[in-house]
């Protein structure tokens, strides 16, 4: 039996100065050794492994601790054998380091665990990004080299039956917990494979923990539960990382519990937790560029399933049509999302992505549709300071000649920017009382008439 120094190029006979890899703070840690000597020994582990060791690593009906402790007893052998190139003191990292590496997704492994951290971005196996507490910044984590990294992303795949390659170099997926991946591969990405995941909380946020982020105030809270449980279509509007999918979480938790619910998306990521959900997600063409069914092909299915509710996770295409006629035609309380700055924006583009959907309609019909369908906009924005806002909550109200006229119930107001870079401002109430509110009365919903009552500075603190 080879021993470890042979594996990493050093001849059995020879004498050489082990000398540690590691010079005593963690920071002076010597990555290019460590990550051979891991390399090494994870390879002597696959080698060595008799036929029962193996079922067990496989998993299946054993344990995750049956697992560890095998994988940690192959590394104290190995490590025992070389004494001096692993301080006791640090075998612990290298034993938890190949768990990851045979049980999870390797390196970001400990990256998915840290709760703090909202999103992992891998730009190829050499830099790998964070967002913690709403600031970018980039990590020591790295992958041995691409071939690795693609060795992670197929764990990734290959449960939920997807895959990617050079003539599919893109694709949706998501982790079991539900956080969601983006990965795009050469010949796309020039950087070598690019890995988005936008992680989820391991249990869904509530409308409270919103309240608590100064997300939004409690009157708006109240305002939004009220309209959702009145059946009121509600549109989230926002830009990337504004928080759009987990505002929509929230909404969805005022439906009440005994409605039939069918909920729509590329990649399945809402967490409702209401009784009567039905899942679906859009599934892309296969190898030979057959078999897709789009998010049109479900919002159209989903009409025929005797839905309370719809629930499109976001709208970036012709779909937009066939959920304005959903909403249209007695779907009411239907809840979607769609990429924009502003709700004048949203506006805009739910007529860019009708227009999509191949049918010769006339502006102002369109316009008609959206006015009719939409009752509310949630625009949903980022801040510098990484925490996300809802800026505007706006009522939309019916045509004014060729204008869809919009009129804000609640809007956030910042102030300025702190010495330690945090936003401050306020949320409002404009003091305009929405026409919808005979919805409210026929579904006996009570909304008290003060909520809409003018605040300022103070009214709403969100500071």
């Amino acid at each position: 039996m080879s021993s470890l120094l042979e594996r990493l190029g050093r001849p059995a006979g020879e004498t050489v100065e082990q000398k540690p890899i590691f010079a005593g703070r963690r920071s002076e840690v010597k990555e290019d050794a460590y990550q051979e000597l891991k390399l090494a020994i994870h390879r002597r582990i696959v080698d060595e492994m008799n036929a029962e060791e193996q079922q067990i690593l496989s998993g299946g009906e054993h344990t995750r601790e049956e697992v560890e402790g095998l994988i940690s007893a192959y590394c104290q052998r190995v490590l025992d054998e070389n004494p001096f190139v692993v301080p006791r003191g640090e075998r612990t990292r290298i034993v938890a380091d190949l768990c990851d590496e045979m049980l999870g997704l390797g390196p970001i492994e400990p990256l998915l665990k840290d709760e703090t951290i909202t999103e992992v971005m891998i730009n190829g196996p050499k830099k790998i990004f964070v967002e913690q507490m709403g600031k970018l910044q980039m990590t020591k984590v790295q992958f041995h080299d691409e071939a690795h990294l693609m060795n992670i992303i197929e764990r990734i795949l290959s449960p939920l039956g997807r895959r990617v390659d050079e003539s599919s170099p893109l694709v949706d997926a998501r982790l079991a917990d539900g956080s969601r991946v983006n990965i795009i591969i050469q010949p796309l990405s020039l950087v070598g494979p690019a890995v988005t995941i936008r992680k989820f909380s391991k249990s869904p946020l509530s409308v409270e923990n919103l309240i608590s982020f100064g997300t939004l105030s409690e009157d708006m809270a109240m305002f939004l539960r009220a309209c959702v449980k009145a059946r009121l279509n509600v549109l989230v509007s926002g830009g990337t990382g504004s928080g759009k999918t987990t505002t929509l979480n929230v909404l969805s938790s005022f439906i009440p519990d005994d409605e039939r619910i069918v909920t729509i998306e590329d990649a399945a990521e809402l967490r409702l937790q209401q009784n009567h959900v039905v899942t679906l997600e859009a599934r892309p063409a296969n190898i030979e560029g057959k078999g897709e069914v789009t998010i049109r092909d479900l919002v159209r299915n989903a009409l025929r399933m005797r839905p309370d509710r719809i629930i499109v996770g976001e709208v970036r295409s012709g779909e937009a049509l066939d959920m304005l006629q959903a909403m249209n035609t007695g779907h009411d309380g239907s809840l979607t999302t769609a990429h924009a700055n502003s709700p004048r924006d949203v506006l805009s583009r739910i007529e860019t992505m009708v227009l999509m959907a191949g049918m010769e309609l006339p502006v102002r019909a369109i316009r008609e549709q959206i006015s009719s369908a939409i009752d509310l906009i949630l625009q949903q924005s980022r801040i510098r300071d990484g925490s996300r806002k809802i800026t505007h909550i706006a009522e939309v109200q019916k045509m004014e000649g060729e204008t869809i006229v919009l009129q804000d119930l609640f809007r956030y107001v910042q102030t300025h920017i702190d010495e330690n870079g945090k936003s401050v401002g306020y949320f409002e109430a404009t003091g305009l009382q929405p026409s919808f509110l005979d919805k409210f009365q026929m579904n006996g919903v009570e909304m008290p008439l003060s909520v809409f009552e003018k605040t300022g500075p103070g009214g709403g603190d969100a500071s």
